[in-house]
Formats: C-alpha cells, sequence, structure tokens
C-alpha cells in the first residue's frame, strides 16, 4: 500500500498544472533587454495564440532581472496584476511566478546562466498523459542500507544534460547489497529536502528505463547509521517527461552493474 500510495502522489505531482508535463520552454537570457512574446523575433517566444505578440521585457543588469510589462498587457503574480516585477530565480529556493492566461514563467539558475522556463497548463502532453509503466512491486527490491558518511561532507561531480558539470555536496554514501554482492550510491544533499537524493544508472537503462537513469529518495539515516534504499520508489527525471529540463545525470560511480528491475519503466515503454 505504502508504494501504492507514493506512485499516486507521484503521478498527482507530475499532472498538476505546474507539474512537468506543462513545461513547453525553456530560453536563455542575455544581458541587456530580453524581449518576451509569440512574435519570432523575441528573444522567449511563446506559443502562437497564447500571449500577445510582446509581453513585455526582462532586463538583466549586473546579475538582478526585472520584467517591465508592455502596456495593455495583463501579466500577473501571486493574483495579482503587475507591471513591473523583479524576479527571482529558482538559486535560492521558490522562484517568481509570473501568469499570462495558462501560460506561466520563471527564472531559473544553472551554471552562472539564467533561463525562463515556460508551462502551459494546456499543453498537449498535459492531455495526452497515460500514466507510466513500472516494475511489480517487490519487497526484495526494498534493501536495508548501511550509511557510510563523508566527514566532512565532500564535493562530487554531477554532470547534467545541458553539457555541465556541478558540484554538488554529499553527506555520504549508502551501501546495500543485491545478490550476496555489495553496492553504493553517493549520495546528494538538496536544500530544504529532508531526505536523500541518489541519482543511479543500472543495467535496464535504455532498454526498460529511462536511457540517462533514475532518481531516488533514501531517509537519512539513524544514530545505528541504518536506512532503507527502496527501488520500487525509483523515478524517471524531468527529461523523461519534456526536453526543456535540465536534468542532472548519474556520477560514474553511480552506475550500478546490475539490471534493477524496480521502479518505474521509461515514459511510453
Amino acid at each position: 500500500m505504502q508504494i501504492e500510495k507514493w506512485r499516486s502522489e507521484r503521478l498527482r505531482h507530475l499532472t498538476a498544472d505546474d507539474g512537468w508535463l506543462t513545461v513547453i520552454a525553456l530560453s536563455w537570457i542575455e544581458p541587456g533587454d530580453n524581449s518576451i512574446g509569440t512574435a519570432p523575433t523575441n528573444r522567449i517566444v511563446l506559443p502562437a495564440g497564447k500571449a500577445p505578440p510582446v509581453l513585455g521585457t526582462i532586463r538583466l543588469t549586473g546579475g538582478k532581472a526585472r520584467l517591465e510589462v508592455a502596456p495593455g498587457v495583463e501579466v500577473t503574480h501571486d493574483g495579482g496584476k503587475v507591471q513591473s516585477l523583479d524576479l527571482a530565480s529558482d538559486e535560492a529556493g521558490k522562484p517568481t511566478i509570473v501568469r499570462h492566461g495558462t501560460l506561466s514563467f520563471y527564472l531559473i539558475q544553472r551554471g552562472g546562466r539564467l533561463g525562463v522556463r515556460v508551462k502551459d497548463s494546456a499543453n498537449a502532453a498535459r492531455k495526452a498523459f497515460h500514466g507510466i509503466d513500472s516494475y511489480p512491486i517487490r519487497s526484495s527490491w526494498r534493501l536495508e542500507a548501511r550509511f557510510e558518511p563523508y566527514p566532512p561532507k565532500k564535493s562530487i561531480a554531477i554532470p547534467n544534460v545541458l553539457g555541465t558539470v556541478s558540484q554538488e555536496a554529499s553527506p555520504g554514501a549508502v551501501v546495500f547489497e543485491v545478490g550476496g554482492k555489495e553496492y553504493r550510491l553517493d549520495a546528494v544533499d538538496e536544500p530544504g529536502e529532508d531526505e536523500m537524493f541518489l541519482i543511479f544508472g543500472d543495467r535496464t537503462n535504455g532498454t526498460e528505463t529511462y536511457g540517462a537513469g533514475r532518481f531516488l529518495y533514501a531517509p537519512r539515516a539513524g544514530r545505528d547509521g541504518k536506512t532503507v534504499v527502496d527501488f520500487n520508489k525509483a523515478y524517471n527525471p524531468p527529461c523523461a517527461f519534456t526536453p526543456f529540463a535540465t536534468c542532472p545525470l548519474p556520477p560514474p560511480q553511480n552506475r550500478l552493474p546490475i539490471a534493477v528491475e524496480a521502479g518505474e519503466k521509461s515514459y511510453g515503454h
């Protein structure tokens, strides 16, 4: 029941008004004025029929971004109409989300660059979503593990789909056994997240599961140094659903030389 509840919650988030199935664009911005609208001459091009030819301009100065809305265009933030607004990126947590009709957009920061991610709650991919195939739930893939801390926390190199590499804080590794052999996965600490984040690959990638690997969370270890790695909760990264995500990829040490036949399969497989 626990896994079924988890899967239900997972699908609820994925198919929500602002879930990953609503992402339709990602445009990188440059210092100066970055126009946004449906006209193809804009720096940030919105889908035809969803907004005016020019909705406004995002002015990037000294690393700070400000939206200036074009006259007569209705844009809202937190339910109120705005004409001019400073935009915070997702770097420090929750970004400033701006809305127009079924569209919403906000700033993301990746590798020192700022981009505008656009979502559409009426996106065709959301309407066409037909669920995700998963392996049968098996208790044999719920593994007791020990946590080996890295004192102090060390940085590990995490590549991503953009072709860049970021240094992420790792509290340690989770170590577990499959078929009598020991394996380990380096964990990543995410700001504001109670659990440890695991980015892993295995022998099912590219055949039964998403080619670039999968994600999983594990509880932080108790005083006894024990935790649980439940591969029944392994799930597809956002990049499985949209080309406009910036997913991290498994570091080389997290590519398991075994087939993890648990959790979500490839979307559409």
